[in-house]
């Protein structure tokens, strides 16, 4: 009797991604073909192999400049990270703190970035600490809140059955609150990192020396609408490739949320 291998977890998710990488791939196909049958102008709209060529032809420039951002995105986020972490367990061990804390989250995203970036680089300069700033405001409240309704999600009668064997409030949290709040993290950690890249980028368009945000917007004005575009594909890489990277950590620091996930799924 034989029994077929098991699909690897690469395997399971190609079909997924498969329709996609078709759509992509026909979007880009008619961009190009427009771009010959109309004949428009390069400096209106320039043909998808265009704006791969010239990137590649101005590719250490522009590396140098997405490194630039790159570590702006990374240090920011942490920032957001440590702060959403510290702040959700003060508020999960405090009621009160939870009613006068998470309002005040709330109110943190209606304030218009747009409006914000301008004031932190007039307030602190074009260094990194107000790109640090804008970056933490936009991706803070996804986190801090996942990890707030992850640990009030947790199962009521595990958390009884510990203390009713004389376990502390911190070994509840430790064994049955912070396990359960893992997934709900990781899905916002999965938000919170695409929102850091666009938050980083807008904070350097406004005002800074270095980073895709200040080179989209040289180019802009220097009319090279094939260089911006370029940018913008490497921007949209970088926050594919920090995206995936957090189901890797997820499958380091919590493996049985994914099967759950995919438990309930079929």
């Amino acid at each position: 009797m034989t029994t077929s291998a098991p699909r690897s977890p690469t395997a399971r998710r190609s079909p997924l991604a498969l329709p996609a990488v078709v759509t992509v791939a026909v979007l880009v196909a008619v961009w190009q073909l427009y771009v010959q049958v109309s004949g428009i102008r390069p400096q209106l709209l320039p043909s998808p192999l265009r704006v791969v060529r010239q990137g590649w032809a101005h590719r250490d420039e522009i590396g140098v400049h997405a490194a630039a951002t790159l570590q702006v995105t990374l240090i920011g986020f942490a920032v957001s990270l440590v702060l959403a972490w510290a702040l959700a367990i003060v508020v999960d061990f405090s009621p009160w703190l939870r009613r006068a804390f998470v309002p005040l989250f709330v109110a943190s995203q209606t304030l218009p970035i747009i409006a914000i970036a301008p004031l932190m680089i007039i307030w602190f300069g074009f260094g990194l600490l107000p790109k640090v700033l804008v970056i933490a405001l936009v991706t803070f409240f996804p986190m801090a809140i996942g990890l707030i309704e992850g640990f009030a999600a947790a199962d009521r009668e595990a958390g009884a059955l510990l203390r009713s064997m004389g376990a502390s409030r911190r070994q509840v949290f430790r064994y049955v609150r912070l396990p359960s709040a893992l997934p709900r993290f990781f899905t916002a950690l999965r938000i919170g990192i695409t929102y850091a890249v666009v938050g980083a980028v807008f904070a350097e368009y406004v005002g800074a020396s270095e980073g895709l945000g200040i080179y989209m917007s040289l180019q802009k004005n220097s009319f090279r609408t094939d260089l911006v575009l370029a940018a913008v594909l490497v921007t949209a890489l970088i926050s594919i490739t920090l995206y995936l990277l957090t189901f890797a950590a997820e499958r380091v620091v919590a493996p049985w949320a994914r099967a759950e996930g995919r438990a309930r799924h079929g």
